[in-house]
């Protein structure tokens, strides 16, 4: 707690000032870009890895970066918090993209390859619940990458499936279909600090660097077109 708490101090000191024009404008109003959903995991920092700024991310965080699915109503089959989120993001602040981020040797993964119900913690029994699908699927269907550990293989599986509850919700469908909004999975790598971004084509996540930097920005543009 020492180090979070000079932490803040050394930002007031030696960083506020760059900072303070910016924070400043940001309130009176905030227009992110996209909805940001990752993990809770204290490895995983999307302002350091995205290297943005305050105002940029609209960012979603719990455990295994889960969406409860919706009905057919659109409202939400778990928790409220992440449905409230997801409206806000896209009715209010009118994001143009949401990224659901995954990443490696993420606990709530091992936990729902490990089946094994933690009696002491209950809710968070319940809350994996949201991770059982991409265990069927990943059983099922098997890997994107066999070369990774079960509980990665199924981390990747479980970023496509957390889109799919996405799409699962009105508003976001209605986004979609009209071109306004667009869904991509993500997913870091902790050992080598590298992000990857899912591609269709290759139906696997490849490491996002200058050259697939490049090729996602151009199909964004286009999409946006």
């Amino acid at each position: 707690m020492r180090k979070l708490i000079m932490g803040i101090v050394e930002f007031r000191e030696n960083m506020l000032p760059q900072y303070a024009e910016q924070f400043s404008k940001l309130a009176l109003a905030q227009a992110p870009d996209a909805l940001f959903v990752t993990c809770s995991d204290s490895r995983v920092v999307p302002d350091l890895l995205a290297s943005t700024h305050p105002g940029s991310l609209f960012t979603m965080r719990n455990v295994g970066n889960l969406i409860p699915p919706a009905t057919a109503e659109g409202a939400s089959t778990g928790d409220l918090s992440e449905a409230a989120a997801i409206e806000y993001a896209v009715l209010v602040l009118k994001v143009a993209n949401i990224v659901v981020c995954g990443h490696s040797e993420c606990g709530a993964m091992k936990a729902v390859c490990a089946r094994n119900p933690k009696v002491q913690a209950p809710n968070l029994d319940k809350w994996l619940h949201h991770a059982n699908a991409a265990a069927f699927r990943l059983e099922h269907e098997g890997p994107l990458n066999a070369q990774l550990k079960p509980h990665d293989q199924l981390s990747q599986i479980n970023v496509l499936m957390q889109i799919e509850h996405l799409m699962s919700y009105p508003i976001v469908r209605q986004q979609v279909a009209a071109r306004a909004l667009i869904l991509s999975g993500w997913w870091f790598d902790i050992a080598t600090g590298e992000m990857h971004a899912y591609e269709r084509e290759s139906r696997s996540f490849e490491v996002i660097d200058r050259a697939l930097a490049e090729r996602l920005a151009a199909r964004l543009a286009s999409r946006a077109r």
